[in-house]
């Protein structure tokens, strides 16, 4: 009988987009907000579906994820990460869990366009 190895858990940088819902937190007069998140999985795709489900059980209303990769893949793309940033996506890998690192509100109309 063959083992299967276990797939290593990694940590992923998500953008979430929210919008409102009773009892989701976010400050009076807001129309939703970005989320950054890191959170651990086996891939993205795994990191997103946790990241979307723990979000809902937050009574928030997720409406749009874009991934970033991991510290590796980020890293290759020039971004910088300081060491906060990486203390938090320790934590992440360390717990199997997600953590919302930024929580970014968004006021006006979503669909005005700023000039």
């Amino acid at each position: 009988m063959e083992k299967k190895s276990k797939r290593s858990q990694q940590v992923y940088t998500l953008v979430v987009q929210i919008g409102r819902k009773d009892g989701d937190g976010l400050p009076d007069g807001a129309t939703g907000a970005a989320l950054m998140v890191y959170a651990s999985g086996v891939d993205e795709a795994e990191a997103v579906r946790e990241t979307v489900a723990i979000l809902k059980q937050a009574d928030t209303a997720p409406l749009d994820v874009t991934g970033y990769g991991t510290v590796e893949e980020r890293e290759a793309e020039g971004h910088e990460i300081d060491e906060a940033e990486r203390e938090l996506m320790q934590r992440a890998l360390d717990e199997n869990a997600v953590i919302v690192a930024q929580m970014t509100p968004f006021y006006g109309d979503p669909g005005e366009t700023v000039h």
